[in-house]
């Protein structure tokens, strides 16, 4: 038996659009030249022509983003104060790591247009169609048409969303995790918002984020690759980096397939 794997995550980079621009994430790169300074620190007088290879000390970067940009997790916190219904919500160092490499099953919603909510039925619908039967703790995985448009301006806006009953719908039958390939698990905020001024309904407001109030689950967002994967058959490994107190996480999201 061979072990094949299916990188399912974005590249962290400062020229391809994946974020608005108020929460871009930005690199700074250092040279092996450019850490001499560094080097001094534990070496002092050590000069870059001094070291064994006489390139300099090493080479560095420097990272400003939010625990939202890149592939992530986030947790039922980044949601709302409480979740199960009044529950305290966990924070993204207190998720079971349990929930995190489990076997996935991908709902392919590409035909979906931009900003159209999915609905319980859909998903009832597209389990039908690919002949899966929901198991605890299977790990959904979400295709949209954004998974094609990364780096696009219009990135944000692509792709369709999780409905409330359709998060609901999942993790009534034990999911804890899902995620997408689109900016949000949610509707892109652009048709969002024409919805709530047109019918003043706030309750639009991320319906899919907010279903966690009433049973916490984590969610992925700005998955990749998706379209490489089948309906089933493979085992999602998302561990989140443990920041204490977080919303989120960034990981390395793979899918597994055992051969």
């Amino acid at each position: 038996m061979t072990r094949r794997f299916v990188d399912l995550s974005i590249t962290l980079e400062n020229d391809v659009i994946t974020d608005p621009p108020f929460m871009r994430p930005k690199i700074t790169y250092q040279t092996h030249r450019e850490t001499v300074e560094e080097l001094q620190h534990f070496f002092p007088g050590v000069t870059a022509e001094q070291t064994p290879d006489g390139a300099g000390f090493a080479a560095a970067e420097w990272v400003t983003l939010t625990t939202h940009n890149g592939t992530h997790l986030d947790a039922p916190y980044h949601y709302h104060p409480t979740m199960n219904g009044g529950e305290r919500a966990w924070t993204i160092d207190e998720i079971p790591l349990d929930w995190c490499f489990r076997p996935g099953v991908k709902l392919d919603f590409r035909h979906f247009p931009n900003g159209y909510v999915v609905t319980a039925a859909d998903v009832a619908a597209e389990l039908a169609r690919i002949g899966h039967d929901l198991q605890p703790l299977d790990i959904v995985l979400v295709n949209t048409a954004a998974g094609a448009a990364l780096g696009d301006p219009r990135f944000v806006d692509i792709g369709c969303g999780m409905g409330r009953e359709a998060t609901l719908y999942l993790t009534a039958r034990g999911v804890r995790v899902t995620g997408t390939d689109a900016w949000s698990w949610d509707a892109p905020f652009s048709y969002t918002a024409e919805k709530v001024r047109e019918t003043g309904d706030s309750s639009l407001i991320w319906e899919g984020h907010k279903a966690g109030r009433e049973t916490g689950y984590c969610h992925l967002e700005k998955l990749h690759n998706l379209e490489a994967l089948p309906a089933h058959g493979f085992t999602v490994s998302c561990f989140p980096h443990k920041i204490r107190g977080a919303s989120a996480g960034w990981t390395r999201a793979v899918a597994i397939f055992e051969d």
